[in-house]
């Protein structure tokens, strides 16, 4: 009965957690060693590193860190833990990385492994789980955000992670990193920016002429269903036609591959969920608040910018939110036709199966597409907050 009662009090989500934590770390490489960037590498446990002292000194704070999972109610205790776990597998992954890499080798490459990464999620989805609880407000998860974008930054610049094969990558690619950085946000706020600019008068559009409702959304979500790939290749043909014959289109920058036909698939792909939300924001607005505004004599123009569009305004930021944290990784399929971005990195890293140029492009585009949806996510509530 005392064991029934035991297993009760344990957290669900904690089990879940702490039994891949295990999986991981038992059957999953820790790091490969390489011979160099292409080769297949050894694999190594966490549990063949135990003799490293920064290794136990992570083993521990695992073990910690598990059973705080399990046990701890103390939701800020859990934080203080888990966080304390997550510098530790930094700190050891950079540790154990320039003790495999042999004196003065510059071909030889170590890859965090699968180990590595499971751990990282693991910790950073307690880490959530933990915050979660606390019920941070608006302002402190993007504090917290910023704290661990911190944490990140320090142990890159400290060179405590000079010796991973991602950070050579890095090295010998830094002038050509923060060109397609800059390329890759650009498209993304840019066709964020025009989709903007087109969905918002289509969404109050369709709001007062129902009729043309259900003609624009179908519309937009057949959009929808043409595979990325599929669309940049339907907008070669024509696009390719205007800068040939067109020589103002060709002067501007238009051509049938590179940053123009990206840049109309996103704000196509982007359309959908401003105009859709636009319309559900506004319907959301009690019809007694319109009648006792026209009541007092203002126009509907004044209805629509004092009124409806500040009471809609969370509902259609919730669809700006989506917008943003989709065009941040679609942008990575537009290098396939030469619009440039974090892509470059991934799909010349799928060529040459050098798995650590991939994660140089993938892992700049989870953390921006994960920054943007905690800051965006704030904002709504800070906003639902304030009006409640």
């Amino acid at each position: 009965m005392e064991e029934t009662s035991a297993v009760r009090r344990l957290d669900r989500l904690g089990v879940v957690l702490v039994a891949g934590g295990i999986a991981a770390t038992a059957l999953m490489p820790f790091i490969y060693v390489k011979a160099n960037r292409i080769a297949a590498g050894k694999p190594m446990l966490l549990t063949q590193l135990l003799p490293q002292p920064s290794v136990v000194i992570l083993t521990i704070l695992l073990v910690l860190t598990a059973v705080a999972t399990l046990l701890l109610r103390n939701a800020l205790a859990r934080l203080a833990i888990a966080t304390l776990c997550l510098a530790a597998l930094i700190v050891a992954i950079g540790l154990v990385s320039t003790a495999a890499t042999p004196p003065g080798s510059t071909v030889a490459r170590m890859t965090p492994g699968g180990g590595f990464w499971a751990l990282f999620a693991v910790i950073g989805l307690v880490i959530s789980d933990a915050l979660a609880k606390i019920r941070l407000a608006p302002w402190m998860r993007v504090a917290a955000l910023a704290a661990y974008a911190a944490l990140l930054f320090i142990s890159l610049s400290s060179g405590l992670l000079d010796s991973l094969s991602i950070m050579k990558e890095f090295s010998t690619r830094a002038p050509q990193f923060e060109t397609e950085a800059i390329s890759h946000l650009l498209l993304a706020f840019g066709s964020l920016a025009i989709a903007i600019i087109l969905g918002l008068p289509l969404g109050i559009l369709c709001f007062w002429v129902p009729k043309l409702r259900a003609i624009v959304l179908q519309g937009l979500s057949l959009i929808q269903t043409i595979p990325s790939l599929a669309l940049f290749g339907l907008l070669m043909l024509p696009l390719g036609y205007l800068a040939t014959h067109v020589p103002l289109a060709a002067a501007i920058g238009i051509r049938g591959i590179g940053t123009a036909p990206a840049l109309i698939a996103l704000v196509l792909y982007s359309l959908l969920p401003i105009v859709a939300n636009t319309v559900v924001g506004l319907e959301g607005v009690d019809p007694s608040v319109r009648d006792a505004a026209a009541g007092m004599g203002l126009t509907q123009r004044q209805i629509l910018t004092g009124i409806d569009m500040p009471l809609a305004f969370p509902v259609i930021l919730t669809g700006i939110r989506i917008v943003l944290v989709q065009a941040i990784g679609m942008v990575t399929i537009a290098a396939l036709i030469g619009g440039g971005g974090f892509g470059i990195f991934i799909f010349q890293g799928l060529g040459q199966t050098a798995m650590d140029l991939v994660l140089l492009g993938a892992v700049p585009t989870v953390f921006f597409a994960f920054s943007s949806a905690v800051i965006l996510d704030a904002v709504i509530d800070s906003i639902r907050g304030s009006a409640a």
